[in-house]
């Protein structure tokens, strides 16, 4: 079911030309629904690229194929952020990029998801009782920056799936590079946490 209700959306991105890296022109099509993640294997997903790692991110492992409890379908992912007393910063999190490793560099990047109004994802933690310090939709800077930004937190997570919206109505949404992002720290989570994303997308 999910391969087929976004056939259109990948041919269109084909057809803009969207590379990896390098200057890339931004997708025309108005995106009514675009797919940040819904298998690890789904060719809907992968438009964005969970490529920045900021903070203590060698404290951070992301399995993106994890086939445990998915919230649908055959995969979710799983993320860990193991407690080092060592940390410099304290905190960790990882941005989905558009391209792979765009900081806001990388001119004509980004794509226009300006006919969706909200970015809807399900999580969970492995106990419950997780911390994540916010969610988030756009806010990278730079030379081409997000043309908008929106986000959620901070969001404890039971220890079964539910769902969230970040609110994108008003937002400028002509040029997003920055799809998705979470970040978590250690005075919320001690201990360190374990969670799970699922289901992530823009409608």
């Amino acid at each position: 079911m999910k391969r087929t209700l976004f056939i259109s959306v990948i041919v269109a991105l084909a057809a803009a030309g969207i590379a990896a890296g390098g200057s890339v022109p931004a997708a025309q099509a108005k995106i009514k629904i675009f797919t940040v993640y819904a298998d690890a294997d789904d060719p809907s997903s992968g438009h964005f690229v969970p490529s920045g790692w900021i903070g203590d991110h060698q404290d951070v492992s992301l399995t993106s194929d994890h086939a445990r409890n998915p919230h649908s379908g055959t995969t979710c992912i799983k993320v860990v952020y193991r407690r080092d007393p060592a940390a410099r910063h304290g905190w960790a999190g990882i941005v989905w990029q558009h391209p792979e490793n765009n900081w806001g560099e990388c001119k004509g990047a980004g794509i226009d998801l300006s006919a969706t109004s909200r970015l809807t994802f399900w999580a969970r933690g492995e106990r419950g009782g997780e911390r994540v310090e916010e969610f988030k939709v756009g806010g990278t800077k730079g030379p081409y920056p997000d043309s908008g930004e929106a986000k959620i937190g901070p969001v404890v997570l039971a220890a079964e799936w539910a769902p969230y919206t970040i609110d994108l109505t008003g937002k400028d949404l002509t040029h997003i590079i920055g799809g998705f992002a979470w970040s978590a720290n250690l005075t919320g989570n001690p201990d360190g946490c374990i969670f799970y994303l699922d289901d992530i997308r823009f409608e």
